[in-house]
């Protein structure tokens, strides 16, 4: 198999006859479609962020928000701590329509579609000092981006032996590459900062035992920290995240969860603006670096080799 120079490969391409391509994610677990049956903030994000995409882009969205009846992302199984090798870009541990472990992720052909992009910008809600169960799994079945093993055949698709010994050998500094690399990458997270939780010592109003909770040493300073394992994930594989698209905003603070509805949005003007402007650098970051090269061999080369 000819793998392209990957100078070459990763080369952006200003003036390459196709329109740039977008991925939007929204990662929140609500659906409007199941319990709790409202719409969350992230999809309307999502689609306010849709609108300001230039002319003549294309757009991808996607929701991962978690629908009753519908397959889930299944958990990655950590086959890269047995061996790189083992590790097969894309994820051969699942494949698409499956009966018996069906994968949203595969079923939504989002390797082929974060592959053909030239930027992604996810966007979700802090759940506990930390990204969403559905940011989270995705992210974990994305390690087969940073040096997966792009030859399943060579280990008989699965075999930990045969697949140890190929990390041991010559041929894998050949074969492991970041797969997605030179893309890139912006995240928009937001807070409540406890909402209506919290009393005026900072601790959470329904604690008995207010002294085994320290105001001050929560996790972190800058919220957005709380993405910060998806941010590093991605700029170790070769994924360009700016710091200027790395942002968070507050929305909802001091209200009841109730009050805090994405049809509420429209009350949080400062939320908005810090967005729009996000929305704003993500754009031109994307225009002023040019057209990913190489993206339709990128996309085939995603595609499920798990029948």
């Amino acid at each position: 198999m000819n793998i392209p120079d990957d100078e070459e490969r990763l080369k952006p391409h200003p003036h390459d006859h196709r329109p740039f391509r977008v991925l939007l994610v929204a990662g929140s677990q609500r659906r409007l479609n199941s319990c709790p049956g409202l719409d969350s903030k992230a999809r309307a994000l999502m689609h306010r962020m849709a609108a300001r995409m230039p002319l003549g882009w294309q757009v991808d969205l996607e929701d991962l928000g978690n629908e009753h009846g519908r397959p889930k992302i299944q958990a990655c199984n950590g086959c890269v701590s047995s061996s790189m090798a083992l590790c097969v870009w894309p994820c051969n541990c699942y494949g698409p329509d499956s009966d018996h472990q069906p994968d949203l992720l595969w079923n939504l052909h989002l390797y082929e579609r974060l592959a053909r992009s030239d930027a992604w910008a996810f966007i979700g809600p802090i759940n506990w000092y930390g990204p969403t169960t559905s940011f989270k799994l995705l992210f974990d079945r994305l390690v087969c981006m940073n040096g997966g093993n792009p030859r399943p055949d060579l280990i008989e698709k699965k075999n930990t032996l045969m697949a140890q010994a190929l990390e041991r050998s010559p041929q894998w500094r050949d074969l492991s590459r970041n797969h997605l690399e030179g893309r890139t990458a912006a995240f928009f997270c937001y807070s409540d900062l406890g909402a209506k939780d919290l009393g005026p010592d900072g601790r959470p109003k329904l604690l008995k035992h207010k002294e085994w909770f320290e105001p001050g040493d929560e996790p972190y300073r800058n919220e957005r920290e709380a993405y910060q394992a998806l941010v590093w994930q991605c700029r170790y594989s070769g994924i360009e995240v700016p710091d200027c698209l790395w942002q968070c905003a507050t929305i909802g603070v001091d209200r009841l969860y109730s009050d805090d509805q994405a049809d509420s949005l429209i009350q949080e003007g400062s939320a908005l603006a810090t967005f729009d402007a996000w929305v704003d650098r993500f754009c031109a970051h994307v225009e002023q670096k040019g057209l990913i090269g190489d993206v339709l061999d990128a996309e085939r080369r995603a595609r499920s080799t798990t029948q």
